[in-house]
């Protein structure tokens, strides 16, 4: 085992005496070619070009002498030093921090980012990157290649968002670019970059606030609840968008940060909205400009972004970004088996009669999906007399797709 391991941040800057003295000392260096293009890194070090990570700590591990890894950025955020701590590798490590990249993006966009979220776009997560992106006004992505601005923007469409991409932070060939969306995937980028994605609606209470007291989206925003009365969606609710019935349908696909819901057939929008709030990305269909509008007008009092479509299921949903949870508030059973085609995680419908609820259950049974059904009925009272003022019932259908349960 390596008798040191010293991991360096670097951001351009010149070296601390600290890293310049573990750098000195090194028998071993590992980084990218930038790095181990340093003056400071002896020559007669043995050299690792950083790919992967895992494999280099091995190598560390094995090592017998004094190893320094260099990083872009604070090695400790979203780093290296997470992998090189792993039990199965057994390293120590000394930190030598550096300002990290993200903080230096919005240092060259002049933004604060206390209120930014903060995504990793690998291949395998570059799909939930892009749901946050879609779902939050400010986020900063840390990308890879072959998850890098173009990706985003094409994964992005129908959404409008504006780029501001930083190549090469703190190195001579520094570049920041300010695109739209829809045009990132008409240029070539350099790798390292850092994309900041900036757009749509400010949550009511936001802006010009001094500032807040937990970095990241803050859940406190808005009023409390899973769901929220019918009178605050200007207008009658459908008979599928009881509050409690959206209650339960919410608690059944938990949505949440990186997950895209579509909600099919979403009237007034309290669905679409409330899923939003969650921290989800939302897409909102429905056949009618009248539902499309009160869903705007929804999300825009609630200060949350929503994709709204307008058309008719199941053919209007072909062409859409694929889903993890699936809300089928209208269309029946045709549009539950168009949406079961395309394998979300979990699916919730409604019925009004057994039978309906019966062929439903059958076709999502059939599709490979673990149903259950359940029976909601509601009351509602006057507390004055307490007598009946009101009643609701409905059949609610839930879906979990047993090899994808997460």
């Amino acid at each position: 085992m390596a008798d040191r391991v010293t991991v360096i941040g670097w951001d351009g800057s010149p070296l601390t005496a600290a890293a310049r003295s573990a750098l000195g000392a090194a028998t071993l260096v590992a980084g990218a070619a930038h790095h181990l293009a340093l003056p400071e890194v002896p020559p007669a070090a043995e050299r690792i070009r950083l790919g992967s990570v895992a494999l280099a700590a091995r190598r560390i591990a094995g090592h017998r002498g004094t190893a320094v890894v260099l990083a872009d950025g604070d090695p400790g955020f979203f780093g290296v030093v997470r992998t090189l701590r792993a039990p199965e590798f057994g390293l120590e490590v000394e930190v030598v921090p550096a300002v990290s990249s993200v903080a230096a993006a919005f240092a060259r966009a002049g933004m604060p980012w206390d209120d930014a979220e903060v995504v990793v776009a690998h291949r395998r997560t570059l799909r939930r990157a892009v749901n946050v992106c879609r779902a939050h006004t400010k986020v900063a992505v840390l990308t890879s290649p072959g998850a890098g601005p173009a990706e985003l923007g094409l994964l992005m469409e129908g959404v409008h968002r504006t780029f501001v991409i930083c190549e090469e932070l703190g190195t001579e060939r520094e570049q920041v670019t300010v695109v739209t969306s829809d045009k990132a995937a008409d240029h070539t980028w350099r790798d390292p970059n850092v994309v900041i994605v900036i757009g749509g609606p400010v949550a009511p209470g936001v802006a010009g606030e001094s500032g807040g007291w937990l970095a990241g989206r803050d859940p406190s925003t808005g009023p409390r609840g899973w769901t929220q009365p019918d009178e605050v969606y200007d207008g009658p609710l459908g008979e599928g968008e009881t509050d409690l019935l959206r209650a339960a349908q919410l608690a059944r696909l938990g949505p949440r940060v990186g997950d895209l819901v579509w909600d099919i057939g979403c009237g007034s929008g309290a669905f679409a909205v409330e899923a939003a709030r969650a921290g989800a990305a939302v897409i909102a269909v429905d056949r009618t400009l009248d539902s499309c509008a009160r869903t705007d007008a929804a999300a825009r009092r609630f200060g949350v972004q929503l994709q709204i479509v307008q058309g008719t299921a199941p053919h209007v949903l072909e062409n859409l970004p694929e889903p993890d949870v699936v809300r089928v508030g209208g269309g029946g059973a045709a549009v539950v088996s168009a949406v079961a085609d395309r394998r979300p995680q979990r699916i919730v419908a409604h019925a009004s009669t057994r039978d309906e609820a019966e062929l439903v259950g059958r076709d999502l049974t059939e599709h490979g999906y673990r149903v259950e059904c359940a029976l909601l009925q509601s009351v509602e009272l006057d507390t004055r007399t307490w007598t009946e003022t009101e009643r609701s019932v409905a059949f609610l259908l839930s879906a979990v797709l047993p090899e994808r349960t997460s």
